[in-house]
């Protein structure tokens, strides 16, 4: 399964979790992250995703379950908004919302939520102290309950708001520390993101660029997968300048 997520082959592992899902809560849930995956990497497949959703909310039995889903659900509103696929921010807040009422303070999917309320203050409220806030109470529940995934994108998104403040030092180091546990886990899809974000903040342009080259081809491996990252590297090459664009969707 994980492998199979991390080398997008999403429909191969939704399809290994269908059986299960369609009686399961805890599985529907699995396989609705899957299919959301998806769409935020490749911009496609929301209505499979969505249908996905409403099967593990309708399977929802309790608190935590019901607040997952929300979370979830607030998740797919939030990248359909971000990539412009239709304007889902106020769903995508009233679900995150929604989660937090229902999600208990040790619950292990809190973590996720705080990571993804940081998301909308970083994109969709431009509320970047929020933001920072939102991404340090993540980071810590992620560390922990040993979320080494969600720690990468934890220090990723610290890592973005520390070179938004033109705290480069930091920029570097949370970047890094995302790159070393994507590598560390074979997350393949998330380390193309990872370079170019480094590259971004290194002091040497010669560095920069073999970050980049790197990443060009780690996108092409797997078959233009991030879509919104080989558009942008499509286009800095074309123009000769540093890759850049629209913000990470998540990743």
């Amino acid at each position: 399964m994980w492998r199979l997520r991390s080398r997008a082959c999403w429909e191969d592992a939704a399809a290994l979790l269908a059986p299960r899902a369609a009686a399961e809560a805890g599985v529907a849930l699995r396989r609705t992250a899957v299919l959301i995956e998806r769409c935020v990497f490749t911009a496609q497949g929301w209505g499979e995703a969505e249908d996905a959703l409403r099967s593990a909310e309708a399977l929802a039995t309790d608190d935590e379950e019901r607040g997952a889903a929300a979370c979830e659900r607030g998740h797919l509103a939030y990248a359909s908004t971000l990539l412009g696929v239709r304007d889902r921010a106020d769903e995508a807040r009233a679900a995150l919302g929604r989660a937090a009422a229902l999600l208990g303070p040790g619950s292990p999917t809190r973590p996720q939520l705080d990571f993804r309320r940081g998301l909308i203050a970083q994109h969709l409220s431009d509320n970047p102290s929020d933001a920072t806030a939102a991404f340090q109470r993540a980071h810590a529940g992620a560390t922990a309950h040993g979320h080494r995934l969600l720690l990468s994108f934890t220090w990723r998104h610290v890592a973005a708001m520390a070179e938004h403040d033109g705290k480069l030092t930091e920029a570097r180091h949370g970047y890094t520390e995302s790159l070393r546990i994507r590598e560390e886990l074979g997350y393949l899809i998330g380390i193309a993101p990872a370079l170019v974000s480094l590259a971004a903040v290194v002091p040497d342009a010669g560095e920069a660029d073999r970050l980049r080259a790197e990443a060009t081809r780690l996108v092409h491996l797997l078959g233009g997968v991030p879509a919104w990252l080989a558009d942008r590297l499509t286009s800095a090459r074309a123009a000769t300048v540093p890759a850049q664009g629209r913000p990470d969707p998540a990743v």
